[in-house]
């Protein structure tokens, strides 16, 4: 038992904002359900490597904390959950929203790498961190980011396929973000 199972009523929710102490589990389960939109412990299990009994612990956490919700299902045992649907502000979409709760799940996961990589295996120590500003038009900005979508290509599979994984992988982050640099109090329309 959890202060969260002392301190939420069953069948209550908590306001999104609430505080939810981090954790891995909790977090690999937002980052699949941003990415694949529904999943049962189940499902979540197979997928993140963790026991299915763990999943549906912190799916339940999370629906507490009204970050998850229940998804619609055709009735039977499988209980399917997603992301809360929320409104958004005005003009955010459905993507742009799961794009924010995506890029706020990238730099979590950053900073816990800053913080605990000094206790990572001396090989994996290291990362490849890097950054660069290259001056693109949009055509050639989409260019470069599909070039780096089939430079990962090879390698996506290894998720859904343990056994194609080579001894030693682990899990890594590959995050790209390419936009137009703004000028400070640039108006609508204009870059730098």
């Amino acid at each position: 038992m959890t202060d969260d199972d002392l301190t939420t009523r069953p069948g209550r929710t908590r306001p999104a904002d609430a505080a939810l102490p981090e954790h891995e589990v909790r977090t690999a389960l937002l980052e699949l359900l941003a990415e694949v939109g529904t999943v049962t412990a189940t499902e979540a299990a197979a997928r993140l490597g963790y026991s299915s009994g763990l999943c549906s612990f912190h799916l339940r956490q999370l629906a507490r904390h009204g970050l998850i919700e229940e998804a619609p299902h055709r009735g039977g045992r499988a209980r399917p959950w997603r992301l809360t649907r929320r409104d958004s502000a005005p003009g955010t979409s459905e993507e742009e929203a799961f794009g924010n709760l995506a890029r706020g799940l990238e730099d979590e996961s950053w900073q816990r790498w800053l913080t605990q990589r000094d206790g990572a295996p001396a090989e994996w120590r290291h990362d490849e961190a890097f950054s660069a500003v290259a001056y693109l038009t949009p055509e050639e900005m989409r260019r470069v980011a599909d070039a780096v979508r089939r430079a990962l290509a090879p390698y996506q599979d290894r998720e859904q396929r343990p056994l194609a994984r080579p001894d030693g992988a682990r899990p890594v982050a590959l995050i790209t973000r390419l936009f137009p640099l703004l000028s400070e109090g640039a108006g609508e329309g204009e870059v730098e």
